[in-house]
């Protein structure tokens, strides 16, 4: 899963970045300090894998990894060049979704892009200039298929689907919400859109707010009312508070995370949400040799479950031996759990679930 963290200048994002990945991207009170985008791999957190590797005791365990990239801040006019332009537009597309990093604290020591906080403006800014991409992109695209229309009336589809999204486009809302059937989908799949990437607005809020309560802080309340208007995200971060945990042992952590009265930290709730805006789970595969969380989509069968491991388990797949998280834990011992008739026995049309421990069958 790869996430790209968008924002405008001087809205936290690199300060995010920096404490979810330790990966020190440069952060500096200017716009554009990040010129090229700073990637960092992180493990997905899974209490499931650490208590399978307890038991199995393996040479390795393997987490699932979502993949981040620092895109630089964007400003008004990016999808006409304007700041770093195109380049960063680039860089969105190539992600799986959004977490698009908003400021909602005030500061007289951090200067804002557009000379004020206004969470809700903010946002429109960002989303127009995807929109505006897009619709250089689309018109690419409807000028292509009336060309070849003149010779196959099939892209008839296209042309009319062009018109379709774009006439949201022009409304200022993002592709995303475009109302399509089967057979839209699959051709509007294909044009990698910017505005149509599922998004998480990342709520960058003060130290004060996020401890006292974010229900408290207006652009919060606005942000959380675009999230659920469009279907989106909407996640409540202190950066700051990120930065500092970062830094501390696990023990100091969960220690500092319950003074604050908060469950878990932003990178593990920001994943979760990640996941569930997705549409993702885990399958798990455990023995002495390793450990392992394989990231699917919900809804995956077992054959192309198994391929996610390698080609020849799909190609050449049997069956599928499977036993809930859960349902092991009780004995802690597939040979045992297999006598209490707990592991099945899942054919094709199996389909996987979050959290299954499963070990393929298959011949080539």
């Amino acid at each position: 899963m790869k996430l790209g963290i968008v924002g405008l200048p001087n809205v936290g994002k690199s300060t995010l970045f920096n404490a979810i990945t330790n990966a020190g991207a440069q952060s500096a009170n200017y716009p554009f300090c990040t010129i090229d985008p700073n990637v960092g791999i992180v493990a997905v957190p899974d209490e499931r894998l650490d208590e399978l590797t307890k038991i199995h005791n393996p040479k390795r365990t393997v987490p699932a990894s979502v993949e981040f990239v620092d895109i630089a801040g964007l400003v008004k006019g990016a999808s006409k060049g304007e700041g770093l332009g195109n380049k960063f537009l680039s860089h969105i597309r190539e992600c799986d979704a959004i977490v698009h990093v908003v400021r909602c604290f005030e500061s007289t020591d951090i200067t804002h892009v557009e000379g004020s906080v206004d969470a809700a403006r903010d946002i429109e800014i960002i989303n127009l200039e995807l929109i505006f991409a897009d619709m250089e992109t689309l018109q690419k695209r409807r000028d292509k298929a009336v060309k070849a229309l003149k010779g196959d009336k099939k892209y008839q589809l296209e042309v009319d689907l062009c018109d379709k999204v774009n006439a949201l486009l022009l409304e200022g809302k993002p592709a995303r919400l475009a109302d399509l059937n089967d057979e839209e989908q699959a051709i509007f799949d294909d044009y990698g859109l910017l505005s149509s990437k599922k998004v998480i607005y990342a709520c960058n809020m003060s130290e004060e707010d996020f401890s006292s309560g974010v229900d408290t802080n207006a652009n919060y309340q606005k942000v959380r009312e675009i999230a659920q208007s469009e279907g989106s995200g909407v996640l409540p971060i202190c950066a700051g508070l990120e930065e500092q945990l970062a830094d501390l042992p696990d023990d100091e952590k969960e220690m500092f995370l319950s003074e604050l009265g908060v469950e878990s930290s932003g990178l593990d709730r920001l994943i979760k949400e990640c996941y569930t805006l997705l549409g993702l789970i885990s399958y798990l595969t455990a023995g002495e040799l390793e450990v392992k969380a394989w990231t699917i989509k919900a809804g995956t069968k077992a054959p192309q479950a198994a391929g996610k491991i390698h080609s020849d388990f799909e190609r050449g797949f049997i069956r599928a031996e499977v036993i809930a998280y859960d349902e092991f834990m009780k004995y802690k011992n597939m040979a045992a759990a297999k006598e209490k008739g707990l592991v099945r026995s899942e054919g094709k049309e199996y389909v996987v679930q979050d959290g299954d421990i499963v070990l393929f069958r298959f011949n080539v």
